[in-house]
């Protein structure tokens, strides 16, 4: 029988630990992009039905709750796109959903619908600035009257705007979700 050294045993473990640990963090990654794949579809249709780029609300999903439907954020807003009971209400009129309750948001096809329906009024909103969407954006995150406030300082400039807002979360907020959109 041949001996192995103590040096070399431990070699081989240390290694075989190492492949493992490796192993697992591969498994990790492939099941994180399954799981937030998942949505794509449901993406795809409501960003068609509402003429905004998938990448955009793609990107947004991430920002608001890196895909975890059951979020709830700071001031109660829910799911996917991190939806508040004021503007699930306004998308079920507009949608004619005589039904809804804010319970409803936690489902992922009706949130990514309410999401996106509301994201696509507000770029709707912001057409005749040169770039809509950090208007948008902004509005979708600290809400209209914020917006209309921070433009009477920037006008219709997409680059000054962003300097202008006065939230440091919302700024940031916007930058990080332009930059995954656009990279």
């Amino acid at each position: 029988m041949a001996k192995v050294s103590l040096g070399r045993a431990l070699r081989i473990i240390g290694g075989n630990i190492l492949l493992a640990i490796l192993l697992a963090g591969v498994v990790n990654v492939l099941m994180y992009r399954r799981a937030i794949h998942r949505f794509d579809p449901m993406i795809t249709r409501s960003a068609g039905r509402h003429g905004v780029d998938a990448r955009l609300i793609w990107a947004v999903i991430w920002q608001e709750s890196r895909f975890r439907p059951d979020a709830v954020g700071t001031k109660n807003e829910v799911g996917l796109m991190q939806v508040t009971e004021t503007a699930g209400r306004e998308w079920a009129r507009a949608a004619q959903k005589p039904t809804f309750r804010r319970e409803d948001l936690f489902d992922p096809a009706t949130n990514i619908e309410a999401g996106t329906w509301y994201l696509a009024r507000a770029i709707r909103r912001w057409e005749h600035c040169d770039d809509p969407l950090p208007f948008a954006l902004a509005e979708y995150n600290a809400g209209r009257s914020n917006v209309l406030r921070w433009y009477e300082n920037s006008g219709p400039d997409g680059l000054r705007f962003q300097e202008c807002i006065g939230y440091p979360t919302t700024r940031n907020y916007v930058k990080q979700i332009l930059r995954k959109y656009r990279d």
